[in-house]
């Protein structure tokens, strides 16, 4: 006696499967998306001309890894975060938010240090490398502080070809999985 297939579980299951070759197929296109993106930064790199601050998140898209300065009138606060030196060294970057001539507020990395080196700095004239999340990394460290490692498109991450990969994965999982239930459920 044979048994049917149960309709439900594998209307279920296949939209399960269709879904995660769905992702795949997607995180496949996000990746030559990324590599488009860094090849855009790396010729973004090449080009000697200064752009104005980005004051838009469109304008920011279009600028960075582009030469760029403002005046830092005012420190409104400081932070740091983890950052490595020219030389290797792993430590801290010291980033000030400034209020900046025109309105708004820009955020710039003005070296590195050791984590417990107190830093203070008053402002002025910064110019540099507009960096990811739009901080603008000075390309003269401020005096105290040591060269950061400038940015680099290519340490954007482009793992969306691994992510596709696992969704591949999951769906075949998913499959077999399912095909062995009802094998399981026919004997």
């Amino acid at each position: 006696m044979t048994r049917k297939i149960p309709i439900l579980s594998t209307i279920i299951v296949a939209a399960a499967i269709a879904t995660m070759i769905g992702l795949g197929v997607w995180q496949l296109r996000r990746a030559d998306w990324k590599e488009g993106l860094i090849a855009q930064y790396s010729q973004a790199q090449t080009m000697s001309s200064a752009v104005p601050w980005p004051r838009t998140d469109a304008d920011l898209e279009h600028s960075l890894f582009r030469w760029s300065q403002f005046d830092c009138q005012r420190v409104l606060s400081m932070r740091t975060t983890a950052a490595t030196a020219t030389d290797g060294s792993k430590g801290v970057a010291q980033i000030a938010r400034c209020a900046i001539d025109g309105g708004g507020e820009a955020e710039v990395s003005l070296g590195w240090s050791l984590p417990t080196q107190p830093f203070n700095w008053q402002g002025g004239e910064v110019s540099g490398v507009i960096a990811p999340h739009g901080i603008l990394h000075v390309a003269k460290p401020v005096e105290g502080l040591k060269a950061l490692a400038p940015p680099d498109p290519k340490d954007l991450p482009n793992n969306h070809l691994m992510y596709a990969g696992q969704w591949f994965f999951f769906a075949l999982t998913a499959l077999v999985i399912y095909v062995l239930a009802l094998r399981r459920r026919q004997s």
